[in-house]
């Protein structure tokens, strides 16, 4: 029994290696499948995306236009108000005794210029007189006109439409004029986006304005996108408004100025927000997907299948990624190419054969961005700047 356990041992080496006899010579492996497809043509406009920051359209501090006392508050804080809603009142009657001694040294100063023209027109004073008497009328016309401005002042009312902040100061105490704050107003609707671009971003759009692809936003209210932080459509529209005439040479940018739509008051002085603009015209372009590039240290390029079903590399230049996750490709392929866009890991080396599965690329609508032809003009956002939710909240009895 023991030999026959000795025998088995010595031949089991023997079997195995029967087991792994290699394949027949002359039976070449067969080449790895890979899906190709070649690049989607498209007409579509590229876009530039920018960090910025909300501004008020009109920003003012509501001061004080005369010295005297706080006497009341006639509004809640942080509501709308319109132009001309009373806001504050400062104590009157000082002001009402002042306008009644103007009133009557105007009335006195009446009285003597109509007994100075009655004794000109006898000639019974002289020249200088008259004047002297039609001088002194003027200057107590000129004193009840101040005395009635003052007294208006003490009611100070909204300079423009606007959220207002809260009352900086409380009633009964001193108010000094043109130097006290009260509050301050902010306009909501439209509101303006403020951002930088760069000195490239914007020979770009020069270039492209000067052969005829793109007009400039310096005299086009190109349309902009903006999304909230919170936000991952671009659902705020407006026009470009400003590009300024110089480039910061610390930064190397240069500051631009949009005007935003903002009829439901969600966007806040101050707020950041992402925005896009188009940096191109309208053109055809060659579109990939993300996975189909390669990296080949700084170099990016492409597994394209030639006619003997073999993967060459191709070089090339790509674009930004559009929102459906296809890549511009703005140089490098002609586009009828067999591009591998699956299966790129089973290519070990250039001039490796494969099989080669043809595929079709689609575009994929997405509802990133609104429609292009939708973003009103310059004039119909402004127009639209007229808020109705804030008649509501207005002070009736404050109006009066």
């Amino acid at each position: 029994m023991k030999k026959l356990f000795a025998l088995c041992g010595l031949m089991l080496p023997f079997v195995l290696l029967g087991c792994n006899e290699p394949a027949a010579p002359g039976a070449a492996p067969t080449p790895p499948e890979v899906d190709v497809t070649q690049p989607l043509r498209h007409q579509l406009i590229e876009w530039t995306e920018y960090p910025g920051r909300f501004e008020a359209v009109a920003r003012v501090e509501v001061r004080a236009r005369v010295t005297g006392y706080l006497q009341e508050k006639q509004f809640r804080d942080g509501q709308y108000v319109k132009k001309g809603d009373l806001l504050f009142v400062i104590d009157p009657r000082p002001f009402e005794y002042e306008m009644q001694r103007a009133d009557a040294q105007y009335s006195l100063a009446q009285k003597a210029y109509k007994r100075a023209a009655d004794l000109m027109r006898s000639k019974s004073i002289s020249q200088e007189q008259f004047d002297q008497r039609q001088q002194e009328l003027k200057v107590a016309e000129a004193a009840l006109n101040e005395a009635r401005l003052n007294l208006d002042f003490t009611r100070v009312t909204a300079p423009i439409d606007g959220k207002i902040s809260d009352s900086f100061i409380d009633s009964g105490n001193l108010v000094s004029a043109n130097s006290t704050v009260l509050t301050r107003i902010v306009s909501v609707d439209p509101i303006h986006f403020e951002f930088e671009g760069s000195q490239g971003d914007l020979l770009n759009a020069l270039r492209l304005d000067r052969a005829g692809k793109r007009p400039s936003s310096d005299y086009s209210p190109n349309p902009i996108f903006i999304k909230l932080l919170d936000e991952k459509h671009y659902d705020h529209s407006g026009r470009m408004e400003f590009i300024d005439n110089v480039v910061d040479a610390g930064t190397g940018t240069v500051k631009a100025r949009a005007l935003v739509s903002n009829p439901q008051a969600i966007i806040y002085p101050g707020l950041f927000g992402r925005a896009r603009l188009s940096s191109s015209g309208e053109y055809e372009a060659l579109l990939l997907p993300e996975k189909a590039i390669n990296t080949d240290q700084n170099r990016k390029y492409v597994y394209a299948v030639n006619a003997n079903n073999q993967a060459t590399r191709i070089y090339v230049e790509p674009g930004p990624v559009q929102d459906n996750g296809l890549v511009i490709i703005r140089s490098g392929l002609s586009g009828d190419e067999r591009v591998v866009i699956n299966g790129i890991q089973r290519i070990r080396a250039p001039q490796q054969p494969v099989t080669p599965n043809a595929v079709t690329l689609e575009w994929q609508e997405t509802d990133t961005m609104p429609d292009i032809n939708m973003v009103p003009s310059l004039e119909e956002i402004i127009a639209g700047g007229q808020r109705a939710a804030g008649e509501s909240e207005n002070n009736a009895a404050a109006a009066q």
